[in-house]
């Protein structure tokens, strides 16, 4: 386990950088641009690539991928496993070629399935529409960054994958501040800029990914027509991959498509709502990638060779170890999400364009994604243990109930709480997805839950209320959103308060009885 720990807290140490550069990158964004039709199709183009780089590139072909590339690994050796990787980079290179060029064409056809209200403003689905051209082949990069990242992680090199996000973030911050007035000056629309930034980055992302494989002699030799497409094919381990994304592909568009029809109907409510989602989502993540896909990416490839050896108590104990990190770690972060959202917002977001209104709206859209972190974070590491098993099947059965319970729920949240009900309905049907997930691998044996987890839970529920009650108190004490004219202030009451948070819960479940270091080393 102190291999494990240590491998998840350089990715989640990477992954900390990746978020605050994106968060600079949006802070930026919104200082520039603020919130307008024009963000909103911004937003909705750059949710296009990314859509579909959640589906194919890091969902489904990463979940089929992963686990065939270790069990290749462990069983044929180093030989076989690198001509699997050639073979599945050519007929990746293929598909993809194919893919964009669908994807310029049909631009419009995306923009309106995805968001049709864009049309309450016409210059802003036609913007969208230009923007989802220019960005569309970022899907090429990011899949096959990811098939890179995918060999890179099974052989246990977790920094350049986790660090690579940060080029993107670079390559948009110096689009919004260096492009866009160069783009206003050759009078296209300055936002326009952020889509060049994006295909920028995501070439820099793919050229560190193959610098990194080239090194350990890894880096894929691309076949070239029709015969060496059909000579990848017919490799029994790739066949396995292409039959693993099926319900893999079934499970991760479950999420994808509850997503689509969120931005479907936020583009129909007021104006602005789309960006507001998108500025609470980006807070929601941090914890979500910190804790959940930093724990997810190093257990994945190491539950997929304990599954090869057939050790399956080491597996249920990894399972085990990430969920506790995961309850550690999450309950406090979503009482905060909860508990001290407006000031979160405000001093992260209330400068230049971004109003106080926009502070309140993205507060509430906040409060509703916090409501569901501790399940948005723990299906990062319960989905593994089925993957790992090359079980996808479970997980998309799930996902597609889940997908029907979230979008009855919009039903009842959205005529009452807008666009703030979109974000709590995927909050609670992430906590509904996690208990399902749960509940499959306690059942199956497959985990078997460690001795302890009553006490640990009770530690935990009593450090986040005295957690709780801090941050309330810190909440109404201070006027965050008056101190708009003294941002170094109110950075540094922030900054005392999240420093005071944690000192209070980590104080707090240690005196408790909880055994920190024992935890992270068990």
């Amino acid at each position: 386990m102190v291999s494990l720990i240590k491998s998840a807290s350089t990715v989640s140490l990477l992954t900390l950088v990746s978020r605050v550069t994106g968060l600079a990158r949006d802070l930026l964004m919104a200082s520039t641009f603020g919130v307008s039709a024009m963000t909103d199709a911004f937003w909705v183009a750059f949710r296009i690539p990314n859509m579909l780089r959640r589906m194919f590139a890091e969902g489904a072909f990463s979940q089929a991928f992963v686990p065939v590339l270790a069990s290749s690994r462990a069983q044929d050796g180093e030989a076989a496993t690198h001509a699997l990787i050639n073979a599945v980079a050519t007929l990746l290179t293929a598909t993809l070629m194919l893919v964009c060029i669908l994807g310029v064409a049909g631009a419009p056809v995306l923009v309106y399935v995805l968001a049709s209200g864009l049309k309450q403003d016409p210059a802003g689905f036609d913007a969208a529409v230009v923007m989802t051209r220019w960005m569309f082949p970022y899907i090429a990069c990011m899949s096959m960054v990811a098939l890179g990242a995918g060999v890179l992680n099974t052989w246990k090199k977790f920094a350049i994958p986790a660090a690579t996000p940060v080029l993107l973030n670079l390559a948009m911050i110096t689009a919004a501040w260096q492009g866009s007035p160069w783009f206003k000056q050759l009078g296209l629309e300055p936002i326009y800029a952020m889509a060049a930034g994006v295909m920028v980055g995501g070439l820099l992302q793919l050229g560190a990914i193959w610098i990194a494989l080239r090194r350990l002699g890894l880096a894929p030799k691309l076949g070239i027509g029709w015969a060496a497409a059909k000579a990848a094919w017919e490799q029994p381990a790739t066949k396995r991959i292409v039959n693993l994304m099926g319900p893999a592909l079934l499970g991760v568009s479950v999420a994808q498509i509850s997503l689509l029809i969120n931005t479907q109907i936020a583009s129909h409510l007021a104006i602005g709502s789309v960006t507001w989602l998108n500025s609470a989502s980006l807070l929601m993540e941090f914890p979500t990638a910190m804790l959940g896909v930093a724990l997810g990416v190093v257990l994945m490839p190491q539950l997929a060779a304990a599954k090869a050896a057939n050790d399956l108590h080491q597996f249920s104990q990894m399972i085990d170890w990430g969920l506790r990190l995961v309850v550690l770690l999450a309950v406090p972060s979503a009482v905060a999400l909860i508990t001290f959202a407006q000031p979160l917002v405000a001093v992260l977001f209330h400068y230049g364009a971004y109003t106080a209104r926009d502070v309140m709206q993205t507060t509430h859209a906040l409060m509703g994604y916090g409501a569901g972190l501790l399940g948005l974070v723990a299906i990062k590491v319960l989905t593994p243990g089925y993957f790992a098993s090359q079980n996808i099947r479970t997980p998309a059965l799930i996902g597609i109930a889940v997908l029907v319970i979230t979008q009855g729920l919009n039903l009842l949240f959205v005529p009452v709480l807008a666009h703030a009900g979109l974000a709590l309905a995927i909050g609670v049907g992430a906590m509904v997805n996690a208990l399902w997930l749960l509940i499959g691998l306690m059942r199956s044996r497959t985990f078997v839950p460690q001795p302890g987890w009553s006490l640990f839970a009770l530690q935990v529920v009593a450090g986040s209320a005295l957690l709780a009650l801090f941050l309330m108190w810190a909440s109404a004490a201070i006027p965050w959103l008056d101190l708009n004219s003294e941002k170094l202030k109110r950075i540094g009451a922030l900054a005392l308060v999240v420093i005071g948070g944690i000192a209070i819960y980590l104080g707090a479940v240690w005196a408790a009885g909880l055994n920190l270091r024992q935890l992270l080393r068990r």
